[in-house]
């Protein structure tokens, strides 16, 4: 569906005023998380969920995540273990998702959960996102707020770039400042981290006071962020590099020489922050390729580690 433009709205109460009104009419907004932008709709409305697979261009196997103000309120969609309690009292508001057995009453559009008996659910840090979610007052189903497979979002302006007169508004509340998804714990079975993210997994590993289990990367799909091929920008990626080749460009960590670095001090919640942003302008110079320094595996590492590989991987 095409829209006749996509409003830039501010942070203001006004703003996000305008921002309520169209989700209560089932409009798309794009909102910033700590994360990356979301692309809110009304989980409960088939059509408003519906219009975010087409904006987007989204399969509809692949699950959604629905955004809460805050814990109780997931409590009316999903069952509740103890570990779903010790993780929300650790990590919510914050970058963690969980995956819950689905209330048979929630009243979820089936679209969200891609008809699987679970459910994704957050309540994100973001004071913008808060506030919008506590004015809209319902479950907001938000994957990242751009076409299918590409970079990420992480500013007003990249969200325009990708999906301007597709969606009904975007909110601008600056550069999101973890910079990567959420990290994924299902919880229908053992706890499984189905994708790292702005939560290191040892974190979350302490609070449990076990292992998370880890999925066979050829599974089916159970969680947004599976798809082997995500996170792409119009040109190539190659990981690891420690030289160039011909026509291309380097994404840097640590102490290189580089068109753009992630962290030169090696940090890798800095690195978090950069990633997406700079994928974006680095794709920006029209590049016969981006080489990508070698990244730690350790702590958000794993988060990086694991958006660069599928944006490397064949498309």
């Amino acid at each position: 569906m095409i829209t006749a433009r996509t409003e830039l709205l501010g942070d203001d109460p006004a703003g996000l005023s305008r921002a309520a009104e169209i989700l209560s009419a089932g409009g798309l907004v794009a909102m910033p998380t700590e994360t990356v932008y979301g692309l809110a709709a009304d989980a409960r409305n088939d059509m408003a969920v519906a219009r975010i697979f087409e904006a987007k261009g989204r399969p509809r196997f692949n699950p959604l995540i629905v955004h809460l103000a805050d814990a109780k309120d997931a409590q009316l969609y999903v069952a509740w273990p103890d570990m779903a309690q010790k993780l929300a009292d650790a990590f919510w508001p914050g970058p963690l998702t969980l995956i819950l057995p689905l209330r048979p009453e929630a009243g979820l559009s089936p679209l969200v959960t891609a008809d699987l008996p679970s459910l994704a659910v957050r309540v994100p840090a973001h004071p913008l996102a808060r506030r919008l979610l506590q004015r809209f007052g319902g479950p907001v189903a938000a994957p990242s707020a751009n076409p299918s497979g590409r970079i990420s979002p992480t500013e007003a302006r990249h969200v325009l770039d990708g999906l301007s007169g597709k969606i009904d508004a975007v909110v601008d509340g600056g550069a999101c400042p973890v910079g990567v998804e959420s990290t994924i714990v299902g919880l229908t079975g053992r706890p499984t981290l189905l994708r790292p993210g702005g939560v290191p997994g040892e974190e979350i590993e302490a609070v449990l006071g076990q292992p998370l289990e880890h999925p066979s990367p050829d599974g089916p799909i159970s969680a947004p962020g599976q798809l082997r091929s995500h996170y792409a920008p119009g040109a190539s990626v190659r990981l690891n590099a420690t030289e160039l080749k011909d026509g291309e460009i380097l994404l840097g960590f640590g102490a290189v020489d580089c068109a753009l670095n992630l962290s030169a001090t090696g940090d890798l919640t800095e690195a978090a922050a950069n990633l997406f942003g700079h994928l974006h302008a680095l794709d920006a110079l029209n590049p016969n390729g981006i080489a990508v320094s070698p990244i730690p595996e350790t702590g958000l590492g794993r988060a990086i580690n694991d958006r660069l590989r599928r944006a490397a991987a064949p498309r």
